[in-house]
């Protein structure tokens, strides 16, 4: 919801989550265009989220230079500034033992003596050595793959071992060995090749002249897959564009109906058109983007314009980011966020900066401390939980933290970062979880794009067709496909994609028949979805200095600590000379109740208590923004965090599909990057590829009443995990959870039954129950007790290896997953 006020203090609503106050001034000139590159970012900036994006007019970056009117005052002599740095993962030391080990597949010229004495050793080394180009040694080709492997793993990928993914793709006929390693090597050059040059198609045959020609197999097995999971060729280049619209010409896989244009929802659209498949999408707002919003800011006579992102904003890590990728195709310079933060007392003056490190160092060692408890204590959290806040306290008191008024006030600057990164206060995050996708935190910079993630939007909105004001009320699913209804018409697929935020799917405002699974709506209760809100403000020039793109603010009451705790400077990005304040954890949600004039004056204040002390005077702004994220019945909300009894496997059961006809995508949905855009992009392109494996399975499925042959093909791919299972006993065996000793944790139970008279005769039939459940089966006296028990006390039901539910098959893969793993 966005509302009106012209001054000084009437309000009016129109549709949108924000805010806005036009003020009026004086007719300003625009200022010159001009790109911007910057320094390092800043430590203290956290994540911000999203799966959407918005529309917003394209507006360059700019200086503020030529404004009539009021003049500028002169920049006081800068002071010294603290740096914030965010503790990073280093993954350099996990490469270089590991891809020392890794066998190398480029053609090359006639082997020398030295090599060939090798590979006499080592007939894989022989067949697997060489050179991508003459004149290159081994120390070179060794350079290569190890930073062909650093790039697959800042896409994602894991070092030495195969995804998930890839294991359900089949990538290789048998986990483990030889020919994976040399899968992994082709993989990571095809993905570093393409990284190498987004903007044009990379083809088979251009790998094919980098790899020996005995290796075709790989090849092709490793380029389907990067194709069809969405790492290489994609995005909106135009050659990219010109591949993709060929292919979809032909006669389609299935019918889609995508509901949500954020972007998750676009992304998924444009590679399931790709694939095949006939889409349409559905919105509820009058516009794409979702909860990525940029709105275009201006005076009453244009003259002095800016674009701010009132949703998801910072690209978080550019290395890997699919965001950074669409940036480069379409040609945008990426301004990295400068990571000097000054931050200000409430009376406006610089914090003293021994102080500043002395609180900041006592806050890492808080956060150091609870790590190091609930490593001890995890079994015993799992089942009673408690908020990262109480942990947190508990250690400020033993350690006397923070217990001088001005430290307590630094020390609640840095708990309300805490809660922006989490949209949350820390009363609600979980001890346990609350930080669980820390190991696949993107790196890199944190970046923005200037002109604002709108650009990013148009362009994946472009030519797709999306069907506006259309929220969905009701899903109706079953064997002969979907219903979705929204905006009084009924649309009718094969299969649809849910990508509203996790907010939406709380208030059960779309209807499910049948209903979701409870499996599902517990993890729709048990994750958070917070809210983080800001104030836009638009000023005639940039009084506040160019040298800097954060600044914060502290206060004395510690339940407020995250009103208007962080600004930043749109400045190089915006077009115009444009402030964003952040508001924070309690302080959010009581945002949302106040006035946008009442809200608007009090940052005023801060800024006037900030500058004019130092002789700079604080302008009327020519346009304010504030939004209102929770009220917003699209969302009721910002993003998701890890709540108190929640994990991260929790996000993992929200993506999961239901019937192979109902599949959900969005930032809640991925687990490694929950609460950012590219999670949502990443999630976007996983459904689409989930979709394609489900319609495929569908169309070899046998046809009701045809005779199956019931040999053990059919568990075949199953049938390695049970050949040293965990529990064996009587026609029944159990392989358990590899990453859980929980007595509650998943099993995958086997039972086998004679079908003929030959002792191979067998079918096999599966199902999901408790590793304690197992236990107790195990300790029955005949099978005919445990048959009865499995049936009536478990109610568990045995169905074919092609039936098992979603969660059956996630454990299959982390067994497997396990098992691929070296030792």
């Amino acid at each position: 919801m966005e509302t009106t006020a012209p001054p000084p203090e009437s309000t009016t609503c129109i549709p949108e989550s924000t805010s806005t106050i036009p003020i009026p001034t004086e007719g300003d000139a625009p200022p010159d265009p001009v790109a911007s590159q910057a320094d390092p970012k800043s430590s203290s900036e956290p994540m911000e989220t999203n799966d959407s994006a918005t529309g917003a007019e394209p507006i360059e970056t700019n200086d503020s230079g030529n404004i009539p009117g009021p003049e500028p005052p002169a920049q006081p002599e800068a002071q010294p500034r603290k740096r914030r740095r965010r503790r990073k993962k280093i993954f350099t030391d996990m490469i270089s033992s590991t891809a020392s080990r890794l066998r190398v597949l480029r053609p090359h010229t006639k082997p020398s003596a030295a090599s060939a004495s090798a590979a006499d050793e080592d007939d894989d080394a022989d067949a697997l050595t060489g050179y991508l180009r003459k004149r290159r040694g081994p120390s070179d080709l060794s350079k290569e793959v190890d930073i062909e492997a650093l790039i697959a793993i800042s896409v994602g990928f894991p070092v030495d071992t195969l995804t998930e993914e890839e294991i359900e793709a089949n990538v290789v006929p048998q986990i483990g060995g030889s020919e994976q390693a040399n899968y992994i090597i082709v993989r990571n050059h095809i993905l570093a090749r393409w990284r190498s040059n987004v903007a044009v198609w990379l083809t088979r045959d251009q790998v094919l002249e980098s790899i020996r020609v005995e290796h075709k197999n790989l090849v092709n097995s490793a380029y389907n897959f990067l194709l069809h999971y969405g790492y290489i060729n994609f995005g909106i280049a135009s050659a990219i564009r010109d591949v993709k619209s060929k292919s979809s010409d032909e006669l389609p896989l299935g019918s889609v109906i995508v509901i949500g244009a954020g972007l998750s929802g676009l992304v998924a659209a444009r590679q399931l058109i790709f694939l095949g498949f006939k889409v349409v999408v559905l919105e509820g707002r009058a516009r794409p983007g979702g909860r990525v919003r940029t709105k275009r800011m201006s005076g009453s006579d244009g003259s002095v314009v800016g674009a701010a992102d009132l949703g998801g904003s910072v690209l978080t890590g550019i290395n890997g980011n699919p965001l950074g990728v669409l940036a480069r195709q379409l040609g945008l310079p990426l301004h990295k966020v400068r990571d000097i933060c000054p931050l200000y007392l409430p009376n406006g003056r610089m914090v003293n900066s021994d102080v500043d490190s002395k609180v900041e160092s006592s806050f890492n060692k808080l956060l150091d401390r609870v790590c190091k408890l609930r490593q001890g204590i995890m079994e015993e959290i799992r089942s009673v939980d408690i908020s990262l806040g109480t942990a947190l306290e508990a250690f400020r008191h033993v350690y006397n933290v923070a217990e001088e008024p001005l430290e307590r006030m630094l020390l609640d600057w840095h708990l309300a970062n805490l809660e922006y990164a989490n949209a949350t206060l820390l009363s609600n995050l979980s001890m346990a979880f609350w930080d669980q996708d820390d190991p696949y935190e993107m790196g890199g910079d944190h970046c923005f794009i200037p002109g604002g993630n709108g650009r990013l939007v148009r362009a994946l909105a472009e030519d797709l067709p999306i069907f506006y004001e259309r929220p969905v009320s009701s899903v109706r699913y079953g064997s002969d496909g979907v219903r979705v209804y929204a905006g009084g018409q009924e649309y009718q697929g094969d299969m649809v994609l849910c990508t509203v935020p996790l907010g939406v799917l709380k208030r059960g405002t779309i209807d499910f028949e049948p209903e979701l699974p409870q499996r599902k709506m517990d993890a729709i209760d048990r994750l958070g979805f917070g809210l983080l809100n800001k104030v836009a403000i638009l000023f005639p020039y940039d009084f506040w200095g160019g040298e800097i793109d954060t600044f914060g603010h502290l206060t004395e009451e510690p339940s407020m600590r995250g009103e208007y705790f962080l600004f930043y400077s749109y400045c190089a990005v915006a077009g115009g000379p444009l402030l964003i304040a952040l508001v924070a954890g309690e302080a959010a949600v009581k945002f949302e109740k106040s006035s946008a004039v009442e809200s608007v004056n009090k940052v005023l204040d801060i800024l006037k208590g900030i500058f004019s002390p130092k002789g700079i005077a604080v302008p009327d702004p020519i346009q304010a923004v504030c939004t209102r994220w929770g009220q917003d019945q699209f969302s009721y909300g910002s993003y998701s965090y890890v709540a108190v009894g929640a994990s991260g496997d929790d996000y993992d059961i929200l993506a999961e599909s239901v019937a192979d006809r109902v599949f959900f995508a969005g930032e809640a949905t991925n687990k490694q990057y929950p609460a950012t855009m590219h999670g949502a992009f990443l999630s976007g392109m996983r459904e689409a590829a989930h979709i394609m494996r489900v319609t495929r399975r569908r169309s070899v499925a046998p046809a009701a009443g045809a005779r199956v042959n019931t040999t053990n093909h059919e568990s075949n791919s199953v049938d390695p995990l049970f050949e040293t299972p965990d529990l064996a006993f009587g026609c029944f065996s159990v392989v358990f959870d590899p990453q859980s000793t929980d007595m509650e944790s998943d099993a995958l139970l086997r039972v086998s039954v004679r079908s003929g008279n030959s002792d191979s005769d067998y079918i096999h039939l599966y199902g999901l129950l408790q590793r304690k459940q197992a236990v107790e089966l195990n300790g029955l006296e005949d099978d005919v007790k445990r048959g009865e028990m499995l049936a009536h006390g478990f109610k568990t039901r045995l169905v074919g290896i092609s039936s098992l539910c979603n969660a059956a098959e996630s454990l299959i893969r982390r067994i497997k997953a396990v098992k691929s793993t070296p030792n």
